[in-house]
């Protein structure tokens, strides 16, 4: 994007800070990469806790009983400039509850709650309807050189996980490997829906959104690998000032280790709410 400044300089960027060569801008434009390495936990939620996140047009799916998944991964992002060599700006980690739901039939992914610890990641986010806050997220590596702390993919691996906020932790996680995955498909076979939002501070329209619109998220060659399954146990206690515990689990199902890529070039629009 380009716009001029007050003596018709050219100012550049495609989000702020826009400047006169661009390069301040908090993000590159699209196409966007990613690679990374995940863990999630399948669980079941209060199914009227899962049906209260979701916004106008979305419904509980009937089929899911409040199942949800609950993801930790830990990122490396590069655009079309070499980002990828620039680590201090571009990895980040995030953690963040998927609960299933349906729009106009279709089985989807809603995205009611997300952390992450990298700025630029949080303007993506925004930018794509995630409504992301900031976080501090571990989970444990893997490393090539054997070793009692190199957790490596294979049965009886432990792995674990956490996310914590303001100083206090949302959520921690743990799994056990038990078996490999051959299709990852029969698991992660849902696409992501969100709510871009964005408000107004204009006096008389701060509650007129200038932005209110549900998504779905485009994915480009999207790939899993060395997908893992095993047991899982994941605690979500109650915090304040955040409602995740809303989204605690009466049960929870089998945890995942695996790695994953995707590239984003495009966002849907399903519903434009201020139309």
């Amino acid at each position: 994007m380009t716009l001029q400044n007050s003596q018709g300089a050219a100012l550049k960027g495609y989000t702020v800070p826009l400047s006169p060569e661009g390069k301040s801008a908090l993000i590159p434009p699209p196409p966007w990469h990613y690679s990374s390495e995940c863990m999630a936990i399948e669980y079941w939620t209060d199914p009227a806790a899962a049906a209260a996140v979701l916004p106008p047009g979305m419904s509980p799916d009937a089929n899911a009983a409040g199942r949800a998944v609950f993801w930790f991964l830990d990122w490396q992002f590069t655009g079309s400039n070499d980002e990828l060599t620039d680590p201090a700006r571009y990895q980040y980690r995030e953690a963040f509850v998927l609960v299933d739901a349906e729009f106009e039939g279709m089985p989807v992914s809603y995205c009611p709650y997300i952390f992450v610890d990298n700025d630029a990641a949080i303007a993506r986010g925004w930018v794509q309807g995630f409504p992301k806050k900031l976080g501090s997220i571990f989970q444990t590596r893997t490393f090539a050189a054997p070793s009692l702390a190199a957790a490596q993919l294979s049965a009886g691996s432990r792995f674990g996980a956490s996310v914590s906020a303001h100083g206090e932790r949302i959520a921690t996680g743990r799994i056990q490997l038990e078996e490999h995955v051959a299709d990852p498909t029969s698991i992660f076979n849902r696409p992501t829906t969100n709510r871009r939002y964005f408000p107004q501070l204009v006096a008389g329209l701060q509650d007129v959104p200038a932005v209110d619109q549900l998504t779905l998220s485009l994915v480009d060659n999207p790939m899993i690998v060395d997908l893992w399954a095993g047991s899982a146990e994941l605690i979500v206690p109650e915090v304040a000032g955040e409602e995740v515990h809303h989204l605690a689990p009466v049960r929870v199902g089998r945890g995942f280790k695996f790695g994953m890529s995707y590239s984003v070039t495009d966002l849907r629009i399903l519903r434009d709410y201020r139309a």
